[in-house]
């Protein structure tokens, strides 16, 4: 269904990169509250990958779906105007570090600015921008074994040193969006999620198919085809879906952070979990892991004062990996 206008205006409120991991959750759930109207961008309605979408429950009546484009402004501002609010989710998150900076800061940061003007040309209430711990936690200044808060940033210069195009895209780009919001007036908080395991809701066996660069990375553990150990963090994308929506409807101030994290375990730790799971996988579990380096500890006290809740670990990896296999990803 493409876009149009004419709901009310209250309960209107744009996802950006709807078809996405997270952003399909974060449909699935606005959708079930029942008083939202969903403005889902796409790069192609008509893709078969988007068609999870429109099977959603209450989609045919409150999803509408538009051909947009990061880089291009009108298309954003079409699906955007008459929102309330907006929740910009789209982001590339690359499988593989590229050699072109531009391919991940430029769809970031010239993405993210598009979207906050255009939430401002049409008098948008909040904007929720999806960030990253990779914004938040990428310093060497910050010493082992500490635990950080929405206080600490990643260090742009050391990003550029060490060649971390996407933790660089996620710094500039939420910097900007807080300034932007501080300098227009307009509302803005931003949700900074670790790495995101949870069921897909994309099942249908298809060649089409993508795996999400987050899940491929549990995908490469069970499979041993990675055997990194390090300590690494942890949040089901349904928690993060419900993080967004509590950062969009809590009247907290404007201009606000909000680190989204739940467990920190060990790799190693992670598979034994699943071992103990029996979910009954023939996969070829690393014997023995290489020590790589730990992930930094981030704290999601500020988060959970709102009332924020998480899934256990035990949960999201067996709904996780049910779901793999339902979608023929682990055959």
């Amino acid at each position: 269904m493409d876009g149009g206008a004419g709901e009310t205006k209250s309960k209107t409120v744009c996802v950006t990169g709807a078809g996405g991991f997270v952003a399909s959750w974060l449909v699935q759930l606005l959708l079930s509250r029942g008083d939202y109207v969903v403005h889902g961008t796409v790069r192609d309605p008509s893709d078969p990958k988007n068609a999870h979408l429109m099977a959603l429950d209450g989609a045919e009546e409150r999803l509408r779906l538009f051909k947009a484009d990061l880089l291009d402004y009108a298309s954003v501002a079409a699906a955007v105007a008459g929102c309330d609010g907006v929740f910009h989710v789209a982001s590339p998150v690359p499988a593989v570090n590229p050699t072109n900076p531009d391919e991940v800061l430029a769809p970031a940061v010239t993405g993210t600015h598009h979207v906050l003007a255009a939430s401002r040309a049409s008098s948008v209430r909040r904007v929720v921008v999806v960030s990253s711990v990779g914004a938040v936690a990428m310093n060497p200044k910050i010493p082992d074994g500490a635990v950080v808060d929405e206080d600490s940033w990643s260090d742009e210069d050391y990003c550029r040193t060490v060649e971390n195009w996407y933790c660089l895209s996620k710094t500039v780009a939420e910097r900007e969006a807080l300034a932007y919001g501080e300098k227009t007036g307009m509302e803005v908080v931003t949700v900074c999620p670790s790495w995101v395991p949870g069921p897909l809701l994309q099942l249908q066996p298809t060649p089409a198919l993508v795996v999400n660069t987050t899940s491929m990375r549990l995908v490469t553990y069970l499979k041993g085809k990675n055997t990194e150990e390090k300590m690494s963090n942890m949040v089901d994308a349904r928690d993060v879906a419900d993080a967004l929506v509590l950062a969009y409807e809590t009247p907290e101030p404007s201009g606000r952070r909000y680190i989204c994290s739940a467990h920190t375990m060990k790799v190693s730790e992670m598979m034994g979990l699943v071992k103990s799971l029996h979910l009954d996988l023939k996969l070829d579990y690393p014997r023995k892991f290489v020590q790589g380096e730990d992930e930094k500890g981030v704290s999601s006290e500020r988060l959970q004062a709102l009332g924020w809740k998480f899934r256990t670990a035990e949960e999201t990896l067996r709904d996780t990996i049910a779901s793999y296999k339902a979608a023929g990803i682990l055959n």
